[in-house]
């Protein structure tokens, strides 16, 4: 049996306020996706209560801002979150309840538990935004924008399907366009790195992160 990926980043914050807490009881059960078992395969699609003409794919939604403004816009389209920072989850249910969005699933765990068991070709888009730099030469092999991960990415778009990637760490930045060059099944689309498409919500973290004086580069990729 294939081990678990080792997971480094951080699962929780502060402690949750009341709030919080009565959303993890109360709305996280219906939307959660569990742990598929080593081997298995799901339909995303059947994920929801009425079939999506699509399933998009966000790997690490921070506090849901973007995938909450995706789901409002694009009620067609069912979008999974994957995300284990635990404030992070009761941020986007917040979304969700205020907003009445029913084309939304979670999976609190690590991204990489569940792509194995999704389908070829079963992903219209997919988002991996600001993820954690691991500026760090020793801490190379964690950044997710590497080949095993972009293979397994390849894998489950669809052709002519969408990856978005955005980072504010100038070393990141570097290395994700060097591994996106570098893989045959992945088109840059990417113009002007540092103009944000209209559809391309901000989030707190960009804005954090603008305000520090760090550009964030928003680059885009097609599936062949």
């Amino acid at each position: 049996m294939a081990e678990s990926p080792r997971f480094f980043g951080r699962r929780r914050g502060k402690r949750l306020r009341v709030a919080g807490r009565d959303r993890f009881a109360r709305i996280l059960p219906a939307l959660a996706i569990a742990p598929p078992p080593p081997g298995s395969r799901i339909d995303p699609a059947s994920l929801f209560p009425r079939r999506p003409g699509e399933v998009w794919l966000e790997i690490g939604f921070g506090g849901g801002e973007h995938l909450a403004w995706q789901a409002a816009r694009h009620p067609e389209i069912g979008i999974i979150g994957c995300e284990v920072f635990v404030n992070g989850i009761a941020s986007l249910l917040g979304h969700v309840e205020a907003q009445g969005l029913d084309n939304v699933r979670v999976f609190p765990e690590d991204a990489r538990l569940l792509m194995p068991a999704l389908p070829d070709g079963g992903i219209g888009r997919a988002f991996v935004l600001f993820p954690d730099p691991w500026p760090k030469k020793r801490h190379i092999e964690r950044r997710f924008v590497g080949p095993d991960n972009l293979d397994q990415l390849a894998r489950l778009l669809a052709p002519g399907a969408e990856l978005r990637i955005a980072t504010d760490d100038p070393t990141y930045q570097k290395w994700a366009r060097e591994q996106m060059a570098r893989h045959p099944d992945f088109q840059d689309l990417t113009g002007e790195a540092t103009a944000k498409p209209d559809d391309w919500p901000a989030t707190r973290y960009e804005e954090k992160a603008l305000a520090a004086g760090r550009q964030p580069h928003y680059l885009v990729y097609r599936r062949r």
